[in-house]
């Protein structure tokens, strides 16, 4: 077995980072931050289990918090709440999972496993299915791959247990699932399972929880030197710095369980005389640049701030916060014809098509149209 104990300084980077692959979503990491910290504090400890090192029928949890990140910060979760989903599946199933990785490493997701770790002493698989957070189950690896459908148990705060046994695609699990989630306050935990080794091995972003510790690493060590963190960041992960500038409006809404909305940012230093707006559907979606499509999904747009390096979540933007917009590399899986269409500003309701401002990805691609509200 390959175990690799998570310190903690682990869990502070791996907080950082992970909260700017969310791209803007998945959750603000503060709250599972501390309790992470609580339970470390107590004495226990959680172990990241290489992916490989799985055989390939060993059963695994995929365990989440979902739901509109807004919503999110009044609802408070903690371990309790994000285990009982995995009891819940385990009772259901009538057997016990191997280990537990996050379906996102994006936000407080990428710290959900360590939570049901800490209070179940399953390993933390080292992957997930999305490299970054994403809305919808469809947009997920072992969706885009066509796996089989797997059962889903969502708990809530007042003590509800769903258990969702199968549907007819991940869309309509998702559909589905977003109904539940509506009459459970716009938040619960999930898990889902069992996804064996085998499939993690083929199909999962592998090593996605080490990749967001190492950015979190990279941002704090840049900051002890007093140099920029968003430098630091973009030349760490090969990312490209898109605009910086101050907020200069938010609109948001949660409708169906989604916080969508638009921030319009003005421009500063290079980019002085030029607005970029942003709009989200939990993540940040797709960006305009004077009018003209200057970058979209599946690319990781993140907003940070400028002094920080910290990510801004869509449910904390707010006017006069100067930030930097950059944009990080996604996993390949995302840039194939299926996952595009799954992942793609057309999956969010766009009518144009993917563009980017990474040279790697760039092919030629041109897009045109105004930004209108995500729908």
């Amino acid at each position: 077995m390959s175990l690799t104990p998570i310190e903690p300084d682990d869990i502070e980077a791996l907080a950082t980072g992970a909260w700017i692959l969310g791209a803007g979503g998945g959750g603000n990491p503060y709250l599972a931050r501390l309790n992470l910290r609580l339970l470390y504090e107590a004495g226990t400890r959680v172990s990241l289990l290489d992916p490989k090192a799985l055989a390939d029928d060993d059963p695994v949890a995929v365990v989440a918090s979902v739901g509109a990140p807004l919503v999110g910060r009044e609802r408070l979760s903690d371990p309790q709440l994000a285990t009982r989903p995995l009891l819940a599946l385990q009772d259901h199933l009538k057997g016990a999972f191997r280990a537990v990785m996050s379906v996102e490493v994006g936000g407080t997701n990428a710290l959900q496993p360590l939570m049901v770790a800490a209070m179940t002493g399953l390993p933390v698989v080292d992957a997930d299915s999305m490299g970054r957070a994403f809305p919808e189950a469809q947009m997920a690896s072992f969706a885009i791959a066509d796996l089989p459908m797997l059962p889903l148990a969502l708990s809530d705060v007042r003590g509800s247990d769903v258990i969702i046994p199968r549907a007819a695609n991940p869309g309509w699990m998702s559909r589905i699932a977003r109904k539940a989630l509506g009459e459970m306050g716009a938040v619960a935990a999930t898990c889902r399972g069992p996804r064996t080794g085998r499939e993690i091995k083929a199909y999962g972003i592998l090593y996605s929880t080490t990749k967001a510790i190492r950015i979190g690493r990279a941002v704090h060590a840049a900051r002890r030197r007093r140099d920029d963190p968003i430098a630091a960041l973009v030349e760490a992960e090969a990312g490209v710095l898109l605009f910086r500038g101050k907020v200069l409006d938010i609109s948001r809404r949660t409708t169906d369980s989604f916080l969508r909305g638009r921030a319009r940012i003005e421009g500063a230093y290079g980019d002085r005389g030029s607005i970029l707006e942003v709009e989200f559907q939990n993540e940040f979606a797709a960006a305009w640049r004077d009018g003209e499509v200057a970058v979209t999904t599946p690319d990781i747009i993140c907003v940070l701030d400028s002094e920080s390096g910290e990510a801004i979540g869509t449910e904390m933007i707010r006017y006069g916060q100067r930030v930097s917009v950059i944009v990080l590399p996604p996993p390949a899986i995302f840039l194939t014809t299926r996952g595009l269409a799954a992942t793609g500003p057309r999956a969010f309701g766009y009518d144009f098509d993917y563009t980017t401002v990474l040279a790697d990805q760039a092919k030629g691609l041109s897009v045109r149209g105004g930004p209108s509200e995500a729908r």
